[in-house]
């Protein structure tokens, strides 16, 4: 990838001194991963500061009986915050990434990021993502920790159009639930009207009511 098209990913480039840019387009380590790759793991040290250029990471902290929480999701034009909070601590991962499909990643040396990070722009840049991802992880938080499945459940399939092509296993792993529950719960949606199931999607027929769901005290 050369200059312009790094810069049109990510504007905050374009923002800094002609050498540093080129410093960091020549320092980029760049790959490609296939789908369902762990590109880190807890315990692991972070080796950089990744730029997403292609697909999509999804970022989980798992539960020793192999359970996983989604935390958010990491596309071209953003970073991982938890790999800048590792750079800046100088510590281990705490939670895993995993591609969501073919993904080409470029990533930065820790020298050079914590060079970057002397220029105000760039600081900017890492500090909005911090500022981005607590907003959602807050959200996350008070989610799992007031609403109950079926609320949680509603909303999810609300967000998702009239049609959501997914497995039970799938909506489970992003509501960090388990298949038996999500199934237990889609199925007294159907008996309610509120949903058709089929093979691998489930069809919303009533989306007022599931917004009632989602809604309940």
């Amino acid at each position: 990838m050369n200059t312009e098209e790094l810069q049109a990913l990510y504007p905050v480039l374009a923002r800094l001194p002609d050498p540093l840019v080129q410093s960091v387009v020549d320092a980029l380590q760049t790959m490609e991963v296939p789908a369902g790759t762990a590109v880190f793991d807890e315990h692991q040290p972070c080796r950089g500061f990744p730029f997403v250029l292609a697909g999509a990471i999804r970022v989980v902290k798992t539960a020793a009986n192999g359970r996983e929480l989604p935390l958010y999701r990491v596309v071209p034009g953003e970073s991982c915050i938890i790999s800048s909070s590792c750079l800046l601590g100088r510590a281990d991962y705490n939670a895993r990434g995993i591609t969501e499909g073919p993904t080409t990643l470029a990533l930065l040396p820790r020298a050079l990021f914590e060079q970057l990070l002397a220029q105000p722009a760039f600081r900017d840049f890492v500090f909005a993502l911090f500022a981005e991802r607590m907003a959602d992880l807050m959200q996350l938080v008070e989610e799992v920790a007031f609403k109950k499945l079926d609320q949680r459940l509603a909303g999810l399939l609300l967000g998702k159009g009239r049609m959501v092509h997914a497995t039970h296993q799938q909506l489970a792993d992003e509501l960090g639930s388990v298949r038996e529950m999500v199934s237990r719960l889609l199925k007294g949606f159907a008996e309610q009207g509120l949903v058709r199931l089929g093979r691998e999607q489930v069809e919303l027929l009533d989306p007022a009511g599931l917004r009632r769901v989602a809604a309940a005290l």
